[in-house]
């Protein structure tokens, strides 16, 4: 029997979760050096001890906001049935989510503030990087070093050749969105979006057993 007051452990996941998307937008919103724990527990609904507990200080939540989303990216790559689906189908499924994590507007408007904070707050930079864009480079160079040893990709550097995937599914188009000068693209085109992506880097890197 759960104790009186306690949440479940799914009510605690879903409480985490609102706290965290609160966190996001409070950063997004009004900047890193411009938002205070007090103000995150207060929009929250929760008490600072709680933020302290689970999280640490200020970094170390902004570091678990990043590690959010980026768990939610990796889960489109199971490594442990890595081989059970068709890899299009895979790099596809991942390409979307990734495309429209990455295009959200909150997202680009955090990555523009980290980049002209940097200065102020190195380590918020090096922690976006190690929790965020690093995971997923780690964690897709593993997925595509398992398809290299059952001969279905070139013999390549497996994080060469992930970093040249997700530089593929950036594209340009992100960088015009970063400027202002596109919006966020609808389902349809990050659909297309990853389709396209997906089939040119594997004409480059299916292995030659594969294709003949």
């Amino acid at each position: 029997m759960n104790r009186i007051g306690r949440p479940r452990k799914g009510e605690s996941a879903i409480r985490r979760d609102q706290l965290l998307d609160h966190a996001l937008r409070l950063f997004v919103e009004r900047g890193y050096g411009n938002v205070s724990l007090e103000t995150i527990a207060r929009e929250a609904r929760v008490s600072l001890r709680t933020i302290y507990r689970h999280f640490g200080g200020k970094a170390d939540l902004f570091g678990a906001v990043i590690r959010h989303y980026s768990d939610l990216l990796a889960a489109t790559l199971p490594l442990d049935q890595a081989l059970a689906r068709p890899l299009e189908e895979t790099l596809v499924a991942f390409g979307t989510h990734f495309i429209s994590c990455f295009s959200r507007p909150e997202i680009v408007r955090l990555r523009a503030q980290l980049i002209a904070e940097a200065h102020q707050f190195p380590e918020l930079a090096a922690e976006f990087y190690e929790q965020g864009p690093q995971r997923t480079l780690e964690r897709l160079a593993a997925f595509f070093a398992v398809h290299q040893e059952a001969g279905r990709l070139v013999a390549m550097d497996p994080t060469f050749l992930a970093g040249q995937f997700i530089s593929a599914l950036r594209g340009e188009r992100f960088q015009r969105q970063q400027l202002g000068l596109e919006g966020a693209p609808t389902d349809r085109e990050v659909e297309k979006w990853a389709k396209q992506t997906v089939r040119l880097f594997l004409q480059g890197c299916l292995s030659r057993t594969i294709i003949g």
